[in-house]
């Protein structure tokens, strides 16, 4: 029951009508009938606590998750291929307008404020969210001069927000649902997303694409061509022209396993499952020389200046130079099973080489021991990328039972990152333009992830092929990277260019017949 104080109670059949001394002073009711029964009149209120008294930091808990922060989030992986980086802009948004209405400028920004200590200045971030500013509210006094005293009319005080000036009297009479401060937030300029489109804009269908871990069929030239083995051939797609043209084919009884091009983008090399690796010249579709030295498949190749290496399933790494009449002038052995990925440096004279031995090493041209040993990952290491970026840098991914990028500094030896993705990694490519990081996966995602280095926040991912995405290749501009898989399909997507091209489906059975 509530409180007497809370409730009035009076006696209306009885009552008489008060005199004009009464009215105003007491509740006036009049008397309609002798036979009515007592109207019972209840006068109560409801308590609405006022905000801007009440500190609500101290009963709330306002600070940011540990987990991570604005400027590093914690790491979500989105398998259905979502564009996180708009996620997290609108819920940035969001987070800052909803606490900006709920608790006004008593609580601090989760980003730390650059104004100085005292100051009454807001500031607008890189991402447009704009820091409240701190105030200094004080406990309401009884005013020491006479409210009735006339005075000059006080200059009407403002806020200043970034660039803009608002007006706090006319915040009280405004007519929108959120705070004047909300709304320079809401319309504050914010960062431009780059817009990647989830839909390739060309497929090659590519018959007989081997859908093989341990092979790399595709690779793009700097001259703009696209080397591709099939079966026992090698085709050569130019994205100039959209022309495809076979360049060679092997034995009867033998398979192309990997192609590689010269950095100048004139010839290039192919390795055969019989182990022997030839060099063509792609302009005069012509073979230059046939190098031998292994005794099972050349699996992998990698050009660095005149020297070509190649990594067999015999475990061994033979060093080529092309100008020498010889077909190799070093072995490198260590691997304990199948060479599966090569790759140079950009800067040093330092060959990467990944096995089937879950094993990482690192060499140089001079000497026949490897100058480092990584040997962290847990399953099949062919993806292998050097970063264009940071001098030293490697990234090597693991197969199936690892699932995991890691990042490893060469001048110092030292692992420096990793993440789980959650899927076979079949392929790496680093960037040209942008530090970032694509990766092609098998099981059970069979799809294309962007990731931003160093934080590794996962910028999209593309789906489309129905296997293993096994190949992965750049274009020379940097701005395009085909994907090839075991369903036989070359995808073309448009990752790091600035506009969208239109959607276009090319076949290879169109233009070659007689592939099949």
């Amino acid at each position: 029951m509530a409180p007497e104080a809370d409730n009035k109670t009076t006696s209306s059949s009885t009552s008489t009508p008060p005199s004009s001394s009464s009215i105003g002073s007491l509740p006036y009711q009049r008397s309609l009938s002798p036979q009515r029964k007592r109207v019972r009149i209840s006068y109560s209120d409801r308590y609405i606590p006022n905000r801007d008294t009440v500190n609500l930091q101290a009963g709330f808990s306002l600070k940011p998750e540990s987990s991570g922060s604005e400027e590093n989030p914690p790491l979500r992986i989105n398998d259905n291929g979502l564009d996180t980086q708009r996620i997290e802009e609108a819920n940035r948004t969001f987070s800052d307008v909803l606490r900006s209405e709920l608790f006004g400028d008593d609580v601090p920004s989760t980003k730390p404020s650059r104004v100085a200590s005292g100051s009454s200045s807001s500031e607008i971030g890189s991402n447009g969210s704009v820091t409240p500013p701190r105030s200094h509210t004080s406990v309401p006094s009884t005013p020491s001069r006479n409210l009735f005293t006339f005075m000059s009319p006080r200059k009407t005080p403002t806020r200043q927000i970034g660039n803009a000036t608002l007006d706090v009297e006319n915040e009280a009479f405004s007519l929108s649902p959120v705070r004047l401060f909300s709304q320079k937030m809401l319309l504050s300029p914010r960062k431009q997303l780059r817009s990647i489109s989830k839909v390739p804009f060309r497929v090659l269908d590519a018959p007989e694409l081997a859908d093989d871990f341990y092979l790399n069929l595709v690779d793009w030239s700097s001259s703009n061509v696209l080397a591709v083995g099939l079966a026992r051939s090698v085709y050569l797609w130019s994205a100039y022209t959209g022309s495809v043209s076979k360049l060679c084919e092997l034995g009867e009884h033998d398979l192309v396993t990997s192609v590689a091009w010269l950095p100048e983008g004139k010839y290039v090399a192919v390795g055969s499952h019989r182990g022997v690796v030839q060099i063509w010249d792609a302009e005069a579709e012509r073979k230059l020389r046939t190098m031998d030295g292994h005794t099972s498949r050349a699996g992998s190749l990698a050009w660095h200046g005149h020297i070509l290496s190649s990594g067999s399933r015999d475990k061994s790494i033979l060093l080529r130079d092309v100008r020498a009449s010889g077909s190799y002038f070093r072995r490198l052995t260590g691997h304990k099973q199948e060479i599966c990925g090569l790759k140079w440096s950009y800067e040093d004279d330092k060959l990467a080489s990944g096995g089937n031995d879950n094993k990482l090493f690192v060499w140089n041209s001079t000497s026949d021991s490897p100058l480092l040993k990584f040997t962290e990952h847990v399953a099949a290491v062919k993806a292998i990328a050097w970063s264009p970026h940071q001098r030293g840098i490697l990234a090597s991914g693991g197969g199936t039972a690892d699932q995991r990028i890691k990042f490893w500094n060469t001048l110092t030896g030292r692992q420096i990152n990793e993440i789980d993705t959650g899927s076979q990694i079949c392929n790496l490519v680093w960037s040209k333009n942008s530090n970032e990081v694509v990766s092609a996966h098998g099981y059970s995602q069979n799809q294309i992830a962007i990731w931003k280095y160093p934080s590794m926040r996962q910028v999209t991912a593309l789906t489309g092929h129905t296997c293993r995405v096994l190949y992965l290749a750049i274009s020379p501009d940097g701005q395009t990277i085909v994907s090839g898989a075991g369903d036989e399909t070359l995808r073309f997507w448009n990752v790091f260019g600035k506009g969208r091209p239109e959607y276009r489906e090319v076949t290879l059975l169109d233009v070659v017949p007689q592939l099949r």
